[in-house]
């Protein structure tokens, strides 16, 4: 047993732990972070944003040459799919990005801990499993992330009834794949497979898939996925599933009725829960809020002094970017400087084909609000850019404070619309109006140029519709 002290300990290296770490590294700090798994970069890295995207770029491009390949010109006897080395490569992208950080750490002298770590009092913690140690600290954040919900009525065998972790490795594309919840994890988890062969059903207890997006976004995804071959049980409520003998049979209730689907791969995606357990936090009197989570004033202190939390552990949508903000935001504030998250310019986005992106307040919210709200939109069928990539499904549309024409929220769906977010977000973080963006030079032929067009659009100024 060996005994440190630490001036920062971290616990969890997902994206808000090892880029907390880095930056208050970078500030002068003797830096701990403990991780029980053996690859650092958490849930994101190894079972979630980054084997996902692997997953769905790979299958989206065999979508792709198989529908679009007779348009575009391009002939070929047979084009098929080697799932092995689909999976191979994820792997490879996963444990090139694992290194990465690992050399990171190492470069700014961050001291690695592998095992669990649980408080032992409010500035002490002892690390149980590859390594054996007792550490103190002046301070100490937990980011430990978060896991996926499992379902009393549909216990994860790892097999048949999965969670996002299982679904993103099966050995063999599955006959009929029913997923139980229509948001991100679902949508995208399910049109990988379905690109594959898989026939894809998703059930969502809500009137709508994406149930808490735009309401313009709700109804082209719906269209485009239903197109693609995904088909949606909504207002659909799950009640149980059956193991038989090869197959699961699931059974549901929707407006009264009884239904039941017979599957072979049952994956529940019906969101996830903050990751606490473990850490000891009845031993150093932390409470845990509604829904389980950590609650925190705006420095991401808790309730113990010298404690703090960030990302999925805290309130606020589960994203790694909103993690790896505050982390930063949590050590320059230890660190006694000015660190700041501005929640209203933090982007979402959902890789699905078409992909979805969003950020700032839906119409729904500005309403709800009793914001005067303009609205701004201009269809892809209009970009030329979007014209010459394929098919142009999909929208940009901004919303603008009707008396000072401030951006307050955009909502986007096409092809690549998660690379071009970004400059709405750095709109709505400067307050800049919809008219400043709609007077910016963008290049031509680009798809960032239908930003552009819809900020116009805010105005009744849009030039090419």
């Amino acid at each position: 047993m060996s005994e440190n002290i630490f001036d920062l300990a971290i616990i969890g290296s997902g994206p808000g732990g090892y880029i907390a770490a880095i930056r208050a590294a970078q500030l002068g700090m003797k830096v701990a972070c403990i991780e029980s798994h053996p690859n650092l970069g958490g849930t994101c890295l190894n079972v979630g944003c980054i084997p996902s995207k692997a997953l769905l770029q790979s299958t989206e491009a065999f979508e792709h040459a198989n529908h679009q390949a007779k348009e575009l010109g391009l002939t070929y006897s047979k084009l098929g799919f080697d799932l092995k080395q689909i999976m191979k490569r994820k792997s490879k992208i996963v444990s090139e990005l694992t290194s990465g950080i690992a050399g990171l750490m190492k470069k700014n002298k961050v001291e690695m801990f592998e095992g669990k770590a649980r408080f032992t009092g409010q500035n002490s913690l002892h690390i149980s499993g590859a390594t054996e140690a007792d550490i103190r600290a002046h301070h100490i954040i937990i980011a430990t992330g978060s896991k996926p919900i499992e379902l009393s009525t549909a216990p994860f065998d790892k097999k048949g009834i999965v969670s996002s972790t299982e679904a993103l490795s099966f050995e063999k594309v599955p006959k009929h794949l029913v997923v139980i919840g229509g948001g991100v994890i679902g949508l995208e988890l399910g049109s990988v497979w379905q690109r594959l062969g898989a026939k894809v059903t998703v059930i969502e207890a809500m009137k709508s898939i994406l149930s808490t997006m735009d309401s313009d976004i709700v109804r082209t995804m719906t269209k485009s996925l239903k197109k693609q071959g995904m088909q949606f049980l909504v207002e659909t409520s799950f009640q149980k599933v059956e193991k038989l003998k090869n197959d699961l049979r699931v059974h549901c209730e929707q407006k009264g009725q009884n239904i039941e689907l017979t599957c072979d791969k049952l994956l529940v995606a019906v969101g996830r829960r903050a990751h606490t357990d473990g850490l000891g936090l009845d031993s150093i009197n932390l409470p845990l809020g509604p829904g389980g989570k950590i609650e925190v004033n705006d420095r991401y202190q808790t309730a113990v002094p010298g404690i703090y939390a960030i990302g999925d552990v805290i309130s606020g949508p589960m994203l790694a970017h909103k993690a790896e903000e505050e982390g930063v935001a949590c050590v320059e504030m230890i660190a006694g400087k000015a660190g700041h998250v501005n929640y209203d310019a933090i982007p979402s986005v959902i890789y699905t084909s078409p992909e979805v992106a969003s950020v700032g307040k839906t119409e729904e919210e500005c309403r709800d609000l009793g914001i005067s709200y303009q609205v701004g939109k201009f269809p892809l069928s209009a970009n030329a850019r979007a014209k010459c990539a394929g098919p142009t499904v999909g929208f940009v549309k901004i919303i603008a404070d009707s008396r000072t024409d401030k951006i307050l929220g955009a909502h986007l769906v096409g092809p690549h619309v998660s690379e071009i977010v970004g400059e709405i977000a750095v709109g709505v973080e400067f307050s800049a109006s919809a008219e400043d963006l709609g007077r910016s030079v963008h290049a031509h032929p680009t798809m960032s140029e239908a930003v552009k067009e819809a900020c116009l659009a805010v105005g009744k100024k849009a030039l090419n519709i």
